[in-house]
């Protein structure tokens, strides 16, 4: 209920260019004054800045907040959280019984990462779950974390000229330090894949821990703060454009011309086991190609991938 008449007040201030009183407000939204100014004071600790005057109140400027107030209209539900666990929590919930969703956190206090590694999620970062229905088989789904680090690596690059990087199967380098990370989880039928969850964590304006050596902000790199709304957007639309290409050779073709993976010697660690070799290729469902020390070829669907040396 707080979150819904938060919304009112800020699409009412929003449409007011000048000031709306207190009355017009407390009429409109069925509160009374004083419940308007309680959620007034409560917003302005949120980082609003809103004067008020004998005339009522005006907006003067917002925090950086991906409230779905301050977003467009994306033909999604956008749920928005100040802290949870983790997103993918949340959209693991309303897979069942939403359409395609988008699920935002301010902070996470478990943030995951793939094999349940910790994500850390400072303030600052952009947290969020993709919920997705792609009429793809479960053959594919990999192809889902390809497309959405083209997305971010191109939003990344258009927005702040930086050579934003891919490593295979789910990482976006700067400078070859991580950036932002990619999760997918998958529920399926024998062939056919009922949703995948896709869970995006970007260092954005976030402080980076002193434990994360291979990681980076924006920033960090830039010397400057950015705007996450911004880059959220753009990330949105990226991926928007190219959902209609999984399963088609155009993804896997951009992916490779993003990707930093083919430049390096690398080490890569799955459940089996750890092969070292030369990544050659990548086939039509994203699954990497390796050629191992001995000289075999391996076909390689999910693991971690280091970069040791560049070839």
């Amino acid at each position: 209920m707080w979150l819904t008449m938060r919304q009112k007040i800020l699409e009412a201030l929003y449409q007011n260019k000048g000031y709306i009183s207190g009355e017009t407000l407390s009429k409109n939204l069925g509160i009374s004054r004083v419940a308007i100014w309680k959620h007034i004071q409560t917003l302005r600790k949120d980082g609003y800045v809103i004067e008020s005057s004998a005339r009522g109140y005006r907006l003067l400027s917002a925090p950086d907040l991906l409230l779905p107030e301050e977003l467009p209209n994306l033909g999604m539900k956008v749920y928005h959280f100040k802290e949870v666990t983790s997103t993918m929590d949340i959209a693991r919930k309303l897979a069942q019984k939403e359409k395609e969703t988008i699920v935002i956190a301010e902070t996470q206090t478990k943030g995951r990462g793939r094999l349940g590694r910790y994500w850390h999620s400072a303030k600052g970062g952009i947290y969020f779950s993709l919920i997705l229905k792609p009429k793809i088989s479960p053959l594919q789904a990999h192809l889902v974390n390809l497309m959405a680090g083209i997305a971010v690596a191109k939003a990344i690059r258009d927005l702040f000229n930086l050579k934003a990087t891919l490593k295979w199967p789910n990482d976006v380098l700067v400078n070859e330090r991580k950036v932002c990370g990619i999760l997918a989880e998958m529920e399926a039928e024998a062939d056919i894949v009922k949703f995948i969850n896709l869970g995006i964590g970007i260092n954005a304006n976030n402080e980076i821990s002193y434990y994360e050596k291979n990681a980076i902000s924006l920033k960090e790199v830039l010397g400057k703060e950015i705007s996450r709304k911004e880059l959220f957007l753009q990330i949105l639309k990226e991926i928007k454009k190219r959902k209609g290409l999984l399963g088609r050779p155009e993804l896997i073709q951009e992916w490779k011309r993003f990707s930093s993976t083919f430049n390096y010697q690398v080490r890569i660690i799955t459940i089996h086991g750890t092969i070292e070799g030369q990544p050659l290729d990548i086939d039509h469902d994203g699954a990497l190609i390796l050629r191992t020390r001995e000289g075999d070829l391996k076909r390689i669907v999910a693991g971690d991938c280091v970069h040791l040396r560049k070839d």
